[in-house]
């Protein structure tokens, strides 16, 4: 697929993305710094979907959550990182138009299906601490695939509309992206033709997404925080929040960071902001969240402990 420049008439078969820097000397430096990144992100990730996988004590709906939870950030780290490791070996990055379009679509799948997949992981947990002889009744294998099923077909169906609305504007500015993958914001701001349309789309979405996922994680932990003031005893009351706090730090920093990305005044929007805040919740959130949730978590590091000693 080839899209005409409309000033120029010339086709626009690839982009060319200005990446984190321009400056040579860091270039070097940067490639190892994302390299053990995204090693790392990958073998977190990885790791935490093959543990949860096999290890019977870990076949929960919280851990099955949890184990979409780091597919996805392995697949939105694995959309960006590997090209981003290329751009700093090239003199001249670029991206085709179909690689930008393939980039786009499936960068926002993950990303969208994150907001609904913690939302889910809210409401388990409410459903864990309020609700827990009803437990396993409410949170089914059925309503899991349930939530999960429809967290992915709505972030794909979302996702195809506003890539094809992209890629079929007139991109008659310019073919220069200024940042290091395909976002729909870098696309937008070389676009000649009417953007309104593809806006509404992204906006509507977006508020929904966001509005919704916030709205279910902010009900179910007031819920929680009520349930745990009346236990009595301290022990209790800490067992059931550490229930709770890796999730809680997960969302914080995730949410924190879309929303310094995505709400900031139209005025004061630069490109070199989103390119700070797209490198921590697109390559270093993934990196860290196997960390949050294993690290803080006695049953996979547990886990971790019975999957070594078979192994030895």
């Amino acid at each position: 697929m080839i899209k005409l420049n409309e000033t120029t008439g010339n086709p626009v078969n690839e982009f060319i993305l200005m990446g984190i820097t321009n400056r040579p000397e860091l270039q070097g430096p940067l490639f190892v710094v994302f390299l053990l990144n995204y090693m790392a992100t990958a073998l977190g990730n990885l790791g935490l979907v093959i543990l949860t996988s096999v290890d019977s004590h870990l076949q929960t709906p919280m851990y099955f959550f949890l184990q979409h939870l780091a597919f996805i950030d392995l697949g939105y780290s694995t959309a960006v990182g590997p090209k981003m490791l290329i751009s700093f070996t090239v003199e001249k990055n670029t991206i085709s138009f179909n690689g930008c379009g393939t980039q786009l679509f499936f960068f926002q799948i993950f990303i969208t299906s994150e907001v609904f997949i913690l939302s889910a992981m809210a409401y388990d947990r409410y459903v864990a601490i309020c609700k827990p002889l009803l437990y396993m009744v409410i949170m089914s294998n059925v309503v899991c695939w349930m939530l999960v099923g429809i967290s992915y077909l709505c972030s794909t169906i979302v996702s195809l509309l506003i890539t094809i609305k992209l890629l079929k504007s007139s991109f008659c500015k310019s073919n220069i992206l200024r940042h290091f993958y395909c976002d729909s914001l870098p696309l937008m701001s070389i676009i000649c033709s009417d953007t309104s349309e593809v806006e509404l789309i992204i906006m509507t979405f977006a508020a929904f997404s966001l509005v919704s996922s916030l709205l279910i994680i902010f009900i179910s932990y007031l819920f929680i925080l009520v349930a745990i003031l009346r236990i009595k005893s301290s022990e209790g009351r800490y067992k059931a929040f550490s229930t709770c706090g890796s999730h809680l730090t997960g969302v914080v920093i995730f949410y924190g960071t879309l929303l310094f990305m995505y709400l900031q005044p139209h005025s004061s929007h630069s490109f070199d902001t989103d390119k700070m805040a797209s490198v921590f919740y697109t390559l270093v959130i993934p990196m860290l969240n196997p960390l949050i949730y294993s690290l803080r978590n006695k049953e996979v590091k547990g886990a971790l402990k019975r999957v070594f000693q078979k192994l030895i």
